[in-house]
């Protein structure tokens, strides 16, 4: 059987294969570098999942194992393969290492308002308001941290702080949120790595002490924010920015609400379409320039200075909507395929998405557990395999003519939407537990609107802006994105546009994303064995047992997942944000109160006014919460109130398998475990699975380890103080 390889003669091969593997393994040879940025996610993800910060020795690990692989790759080539795959992985992990290693450490912030002043790096607009983000900020009199603060100012606020403005708030500062669940997105973990030491609200209007010199991007970026809701009021103008700068943040509610229900949230993200955009009309812009000048056309290369110069404006334009992970992505593809116009050879399209993923993960390691990370590369992964796989039938249809041409228009739409809403679905569902069904439909409308109207007229406007000539392009743009808006609002009424369903755990969704990559990066027809890996992830979730209650980390909430639906127990100032990512965790759309006395979800829970007996399933053992008794006296009208009646431990104690309540437990009580308010303070959230052998209690603590993004275990004091979380109900 005689086979042509590329790279590596088959008799280079050091180990005896079948005659029809080893022509599979040649012919894919030179298709194995690109699991060279697959084994760096696995290395990142290794780090992120220990429980103990590891040595710094472990920085030295890659380098012998990429050494070896060089030294080797002459002779013994799987080897140096294999030694490579290792070497990428641990250079993963040590990337990770690093940069925790070399992260500020996160601050002890007040527990009581002070005054925050800092320079001010970036502006927000707020539905209400607005945002500033202060660069080494000052709390009190105290030194200059090294991390940033994020401010949400009063909506009443007559200053306009702008980037480069050095102002003092009298503010409210919390830390990071810690997970809502064990196991929970990681704000902390993503703050660490992002620069933030915690954000708060404006109690007073804040004061502009000087006025500055902005940075050029962030500057600039705020001039084209105000330029364009200016010109373009209400969500018209906000969604405009953000498809122009990236800042999400002045979207009203309902607005963003109905196009994640409607499956085009993607577009709000500045991504490769923006890019594209940008560097298209900058490369037809110089080129019809040069043209238009016969000396100067005569003795440049048009095409490659044109090429470069759209180059530029790409880069340009990355760092202007703050250089994010799409955006990083797309670049770095763009400047392979101007180098490769520069060079006169053709570009990878596998190879340039290999090296962009590489740079991101060594540049920002974290990066790799967002979820902008993941359904960028994914999407684009699965888009350009599907690209490979249809060139043969695009080939055909380009060659019937303008008939076969509007054809392959259609089709490249609908494939578009299909294989990239199938290639992210499982991210979505992972990170935000929804399922949009008419997603396609959707985007069918909203993406050729968006590439053919609204992109094009809103760069068109940036490039106008300083000649003040940008109106009738925002104009166009404006009736674009009402357009969308509008498929976003019709398209999100539909019934069951968006279902809760529960979300893959994490590690179904590597498992997807492996099965994702073995389909997606050879070529062969063993590729297909993906398809019940990738199945094998998405079913994942029905091997996980979600746990019955969840207590919160503040000790201002609870709640019990029963067959007919959650039921929660809630005091005063408990955290929106949790209730709804505990409901995700679980798949469902609400919950209802635990009754005060009486029975519910079919005798799930039998309450009085002083307890709660739970049992989610008649197999299961049973909790008890413990109340707060009622006060005996009124609440005097001056002078502090008196204190809460102690919830006693024998209230509960002995008659179930654990013992919960949001308030400090009085008592010991030693045949029954128990779960209270000290032990939240201490340990973090709480879950909390019955079964019929008897309890499980996971606290976040346990679930994280020690990290430095994990703060240490507070020093025991008499009565803890729960502090109020930035955003309550």
């Amino acid at each position: 059987m005689s086979v042509h390889v590329s790279p590596v003669p088959v008799t280079a091969l050091p180990i005896p294969l079948s005659e029809r593997a080893m022509g599979w393994v040649a012919a894919e040879w030179a298709r194995w570098p690109l699991w060279l940025p697959v084994a760096l996610g696995v290395g990142v993800l290794a780090y992120f999942g220990l429980r103990a910060e590891p040595a710094l020795g472990w920085l030295a690990l890659p380098w012998p194992l990429l050494a070896f692989a060089m030294l080797l790759r002459s002779r013994w080539l799987l080897t140096s393969a294999v030694l490579a795959l290792l070497g990428a992985g641990a250079l993963g992990f040590a990337a990770a290492l690093f940069h925790a290693w070399i992260a500020a450490p996160l601050p002890e912030l007040p527990r009581t308002a002070s005054i925050v002043s800092g320079k001010v790096a970036s502006v927000d607009l707020l539905p209400e308001g607005r945002r500033v983000v202060l660069d080494t900020p000052r709390l009190g009199d105290g030194p200059p941290l090294e991390r940033q603060i994020r401010i949400r100012l009063r909506a009443d606020d007559p200053a306009r702080p702008a980037p480069g403005d050095v102002v003092a708030v009298r503010a409210l500062v919390r830390p990071p949120m810690p997970p809502a669940y064990p196991g929970g997105f990681d704000f902390q973990r993503s703050a660490y790595f992002g620069g933030l030491a915690g954000s708060g609200f404006a109690l007073n209007p804040a004061q502009i002490l000087v006025q500055g010199d902005a940075p050029l991007f962030a500057g600039l970026r705020a001039a084209i924010e105000a330029r364009i809701t200016a010109a373009l009021p209400g969500a018209t103008g906000t969604v405009a920015t953000a498809l122009l700068t990236g800042s999400q943040s002045g979207i009203p509610a309902a607005a963003l609400t109905d196009l994640r229900d409607a499956g085009l949230a993607h577009l709000l993200s500045v991504s490769g379409l923006h890019v594209a955009v940008v560097i298209g009309i900058g490369f037809v812009l110089l080129r019809a320039a040069i043209a238009a000048i016969p000396w100067l056309a005569l003795r440049i290369d048009s095409k490659g200075g044109a090429a470069l110069a759209g180059l530029v404006l790409g880069g340009a334009y990355t760092l202007l909507t703050g250089a994010g992970v799409p955006m990083v992505r797309s670049f770095v593809m763009a400047a392979l395929v101007t180098l490769a116009v520069l060079t006169g050879r053709r570009a990878l399209s596998p190879r340039a998405l290999a090296l962009a993923a590489g740079l991101v993960l060594l540049a920002n390691p974290a990066a790799l557990t967002g979820p902008s990370f993941q359904m960028s590369f994914a999407a684009v992964l699965a888009l350009i395999a599907a690209a490979e796989a249809l060139r043969g039938p695009s080939r055909t249809l380009r060659a019937r003519g303008w008939h076969g041409r509007a054809a392959l228009v259609v089709l490249g739409l609908v494939t578009t939407s299909l294989v990239a809403g199938a290639a992210t679905t499982p991210f979505g569902l992972h990170h935000f537990g929804r399922l949009q069904l008419y997603g396609v439909v959707a985007n069918g409308i909203a993406v050729p609107l968006t590439t053919f109207v609204v992109m094009p007229a809103g760069m068109l406007a940036l490039f106008l802006m300083p000649l003040g000539l940008e109106g009738p392009a925002l104009s166009v743009m404006g009736w674009g994105v009402d357009a969308t808006l509008l498929t976003g609002r019709v398209v999100a009424s539909w019934p069951g546009a968006a279902l809760a369903a529960p979300p893959i755990p994490g590690w179904g969704l590597g498992v997807f994303a492996l099965g994702l990559c073995w389909l997606c990066l050879w070529r062969l027809p063993w590729r297909w064995a993906g398809v019940p890996v990738m199945a094998l992830g998405l079913l994942s979730g029905l091997l996980v047992v979600p746990p019955d209650i969840l207590v919160a980390a503040d000790g201002r909430m609870l709640a019990l997942a029963t067959p007919s639906g959650v039921l929660s127990e809630r005091s005063s100032g408990a955290n929106r944000l949790i209730r709804e990512s505990w409901l995700r965790s679980w798949g469902e759309e609400g919950g209802l109160p635990l009754p005060r006395d009486g029975e519910a979800a079919h005798g799930a829970a039998t309450c009085t006014m002083l307890a709660c007996l739970l049992r989610p399933r008649p197999e299961a053992q049973a909790a008890i919460l413990l109340r707060q008794p009622p006060r005996e006296a009124p609440r005097p009208r001056r002078g502090p109130a008196p204190p809460p009646p102690p919830v006693l431990v024998e209230t509960g104690c002995g008659q179930a398998a654990i013992m919960i309540s949001l308030e400090p437990i009085r008592g010991r009580c030693r045949q029954t475990p128990h779960v209270d308010r000290i032990s939240v303070w201490r340990d973090g959230a709480h879950a909390i699975w019955l079964t019929p052998a008897g309890v499980t209690i996971l606290s976040d603590r346990a679930a994280r380890g020690r990290r430095p993004w994990v703060p240490p275990e507070p020093v025991p004091r008499t009565q803890p103080q729960a502090e109020p979380p930035a955003e309550t109900e």
